[in-house]
């Protein structure tokens, strides 16, 4: 297997599936903002002769009410990170759903600012960064919006609101408040431009909903607000609080230096989550490390492949080419004791191995009675492949090893050699066709229905049946001195393994014990899909699978079927017994291909989406197992094309991956959203971080920021906030591995 190496061989975002429609819109700016309103209506009557008359109405006073200071929390939608969560979020912006979808742009932030700019932030904060709540656990300070507005809550300023703009009983209103010193208000606050890029509306379509573009206006019930946090986690680990802030009355504080004091904002929702530590190396280092050899360089097909590597002259011939050949094959030479008491070097490998592995040599093509008939002789080298006589030992091991499969084997084939014989001895059952024998034939006592069938049978016109006719005829007969004897017949091994040839018979012989026939064929079948064997059987070297590893091999089926053989063996008396053994052989299919990975992946992610194809077509694993912790295999029924290792969905979120980039996607026409490289190149995000070492994104400020270098990207004079935050997703990482 080779990694894809177009347009680039590092991990990269896919897009998502075609199951559901998200479309992302810039902002839903009312007709009206919340607030107090007054009708003046006037009226003027003409005079045609003299002075108009000017009739002035009683003002209409009227209020627009939404929330301002707090809101019903069941109107959020979602959190991410979710409340008291525990992962690896330092590459993650947090973000809040709303039910509302034109909650952030309800009211304006404060005169002058732009309609599109909204009056909430998300902010996040650490450990020891907040006064009232040193450990971010979001502890707030509560009570009424008057003793706020006055100062009564704590230190920091209060937001400068205007008097005329309160309804009166909106002061005696519950707030939770948090105090932000004014340093650390400096350094994280977003400014009134980047906060309408930090807030955007998402629809979740129906999953039949056409393309963006040609859709009709957005659905309202599948609308949703969404505000972004511009802070990313600490990479050092430990607890976070996320505020959902009113600026409503800071607005000159987010372009202009806060007040000594600190500010005292209003926290409309609040939650909390830990972070862990980053060790540098997240989803996309790893499956990068497994792709590639510096990080652009694609691994060759060879170092993929699940052997020992081995250096090898530049033309190898005679011994040195068939010791090079095996060893390509996925074998390892061990040494070997002969019987004579003689040391020499042995090829073996077990079921897996890195090339097809060759037919079976006669007569080990039909059944193997003994390890011995398995053992591969290399004259002209004068030393064995003992693969396949280790896998008969192996199989013959494990079953001798496994009581209740012992058991059930001999069982089945007592009952069947019993049912062989019956059929057998009594050429009446013999004769009849394969469908009109049952199991109840085979183990029923033939003396019973026997002597039904005295009952039953005769010609009822001469006088009754059977037995009535023999009760009849016996006094004459015996005063006659006439004795009747039974004809005996013994029958041989041989006729009953003759009984077998018939048709239909095989599967019926299988009846003759149902419970024992289905353990052993299920037992064979956890054979068939290694089950039973351990890591050291499927990787008999661990320099096949290093650490930090993936390899790609084939399923020798002969290999299987010689420890299938094996475990067959177990309390085999004569031919009759190797012949019902047959029986149990046509279980489930043996995988094809397997696909091993010895990566911290493994314990660290271990939901990641393992997806396999053959031409456009999925392949389902038949098995996945974890060996220890940090091993992990998948079998496969069919030899696949590609292989893809996707990190586990966490849902729709917004970051940047682990190599220090994010997705670029389509902006215009038919493919919005779907992905098209890189940004930035070279990887590297750090240089979009305002300076100070708080991990702020700088979205549109000063220096370097992000929002024109994407705007760069896609070739326009400037991207929309929808478009940003289109940019901005971090989906799932996908790494895929292809069959050249």
């Amino acid at each position: 297997m080779t990694t894809t190496s177009e347009p680039t061989p590092q991990p990269r975002t896919t897009a998502p599936g075609a199951e559901h429609r998200t479309r992302f819109f810039d902002h839903r700016i009312p007709s009206l903002y919340a607030g107090r309103y007054r009708i003046d209506n006037r009226q003027t009557l003409k005079d045609l002769g003299g002075a108009d008359r000017v009739i002035d109405a009683t003002p209409q006073p009227f209020d627009v009410v939404q929330p301002r200071f707090s809101f019903d929390p069941t109107g959020i939608n979602a959190q991410f990170p979710v409340p008291d969560a525990v992962g690896s979020y330092s590459q993650t912006l947090a973000h809040i759903n709303l039910d509302a979808p034109g909650l952030p742009w309800n009211r304006p932030l404060g005169p002058g600012q732009p309609a599109a700019v909204p009056w909430m932030a998300l902010l996040v904060f650490r450990e020891d960064e907040l006064p009232e709540d040193p450990d971010a656990v979001g502890l707030v300070t509560a009570g009424t919006v008057r003793r706020l507005l006055d100062g009564g809550l704590g230190a920091g300023d209060p937001p400068a609101l205007p008097p005329e703009s309160l309804r009166p009983d909106e002061y005696e209103e519950q707030c939770a408040t948090v105090l932000v010193p004014q340093a650390l208000f400096d350094a994280v606050k977003p400014l009134p431009v980047e906060m309408g890029y930090l807030a955007h509306l998402r629809e979740g379509g129906r999953p039949d909903a056409t393309r963006a573009g040609t859709d009709p206006e957005p659905d309202e019930g599948e609308l949703n607000a969404v505000v972004v946090a511009n802070r990313f986690p600490a990479a050092a680990g430990g607890r976070h609080v996320v505020h959902l802030v009113s600026l409503e009355g800071f607005d000159r504080y987010l372009t202009g230096p806060a007040p000594t004091k600190g500010v005292r904002l209003v926290s409309l929702a609040s939650w909390s989550f830990t972070t862990e530590p980053d060790s540098g190396v997240g989803f996309g280092d790893l499956c990068q490390h497994l792709a590639t050899t510096n990080g652009t360089t694609p691994r060759p097909a060879d170092e993929l492949r699940l052997r020992v590597p081995a250096a090898a002259p530049a033309n190898p011939a005679g011994p040195q080419k068939e010791a090079l050949d095996r060893m390509a094959g996925g074998a390892v030479a061990l040494p070997q004791r002969l019987e004579t008491g003689e040391r020499t070097l042995a090829f073996y490998r077990g079921p897996l191995t890195a090339q097809p592995a060759l037919g079976l040599p006669s007569p080990a093509a039909t059944r193997l009675d003994s390890p011995g008939e398995a053992l591969i002789y290399l004259q002209q080298y004068g030393v064995f492949d003992t693969a396949y006589a280790a896998a008969f030992t192996t199989g013959r091991t494990l079953a001798l090893a496994d009581a209740e499969f012992r058991s059930a084997l001999l069982e089945f084939r007592s009952a069947a050699r019993a049912a062989a014989r019956r059929l057998a001895s009594h050429p009446e059952l013999a004769a009849r066709s394969a469908e009109a024998l049952t199991a109840r034939h085979l183990t029923a006592p033939l003396a019973f229905e026997a002597f039904d069938r005295l009952l039953t049978d005769g010609d009822t016109r001469s006088g009754g049946a059977r037995l009535v006719q023999a009760l009849d005829q016996a006094g004459p007969q015996l005063r006659a001195g006439r004795r009747r004897t039974a004809a005996r017949t013994r029958r041989s091994i041989g006729d009953a393994r003759a009984v077998l040839a018939q048709p239909g018979v095989a599967s019926l012989l299988t009846q003759a014990a149902p419970d024992a026939f289905a353990k052993v064929t299920a037992w064979l079948d956890a054979l068939r899909r290694l089950e039973l064997l351990s890591l050291s059987h499927l990787v008999p070297d661990p320099r096949a699978l290093p650490t930090e590893s993936i390899r790609f091999a084939y399923l020798d089926a002969g290999w299987v079927r010689a420890a299938v053989d094996g475990a067959l063996s177990v309390g085999v008396g004569h031919a009759l017994d190797a012949d019902l053994n047959a029986l149990a052989t046509g279980g489930g299919p043996i995988p094809k291909c397997a696909v091993l990975i010895n990566s911290s992946l493994v314990p660290n992610w271990p939901k990641t989406i393992v997806t396999a194809y053959r031409g456009t077509n999925t392949v389902e694993p038949v098995r996945e197992a974890v060996f220890g912790t940090e091993i992990r295999l998948a079998l496969f029924p069919e030899i696949i094309d590609r292989f893809e290792l996707a990190e586990p969905p966490r849902g729709l979120c917004f970051g940047i991956g682990d190599v220090g980039t994010i997705e670029l996607r389509e902006i215009t026409g038919d493919r919005i959203g779907h992905p098209k490289g890189e940004f930035p190149q070279p990887a590297g995000f750090a240089r979009f971080l305002r300076p100070g070492g708080q991990d702020v994104l700088n979205v549109d400020g000063t220096g370097d920021a992000l929002l024109p270098a994407l705007s760069h990207a896609h070739g326009v004079a400037r991207i929309s906030s929808a478009q940003f935050a289109l940019q901005l997703i971090n989906a799932p990482q996908a790494q895929t591995f292809s069959r050249p």
